[in-house]
């Protein structure tokens, strides 16, 4: 069964950067539209930047300018460049994949199990 995994929360000084990574483990035979999405304690999970897999990439307000989403579809992997990271960024941060897994004919949907991103002040 394929699972995506994450890699590269932590926790930064404000002003600081991190770079997170995803991956699906497991046979794969493509992959659509590519997202990180992120949740703070008390609120709702919100998208904060997509690909698609063409390249064309969108991006939630509060990170435009600051962070970058790119995509590496030889290794299968979605990475988050975060700079310039701001308390209120402090999240778990999903990783979201429509794909269709080896020897499938339907793309699903796929969540990572989330990394934590801690931005101190």
């Amino acid at each position: 069964q394929v699972q995506l995994v994450e890699s590269g929360g932590g926790l930064v000084q404000a002003g600081g950067s991190l770079r997170l990574s995803c991956a699906p483990s497991g046979s794969i035979f493509s992959i659509n539209a590519m997202g990180w999405y992120r949740q703070a304690p008390g609120k709702q999970r919100e998208l904060v930047a997509a690909i698609t897999s063409g390249g064309s990439t969108s991006y939630t307000d509060s990170v435009k300018g600051r962070f970058t989403i790119s995509r590496d579809n030889a290794k299968n992997t979605v990475y988050l460049q975060m700079n310039s990271l701001k308390p209120e960024d402090t999240a778990v941060y999903y990783c979201n994949a429509d794909l269709i897994e080896g020897g499938g004919f339907t793309s699903y949907d796929y969540w990572g199990q989330g990394t934590q991103v801690t931005v101190s002040s």
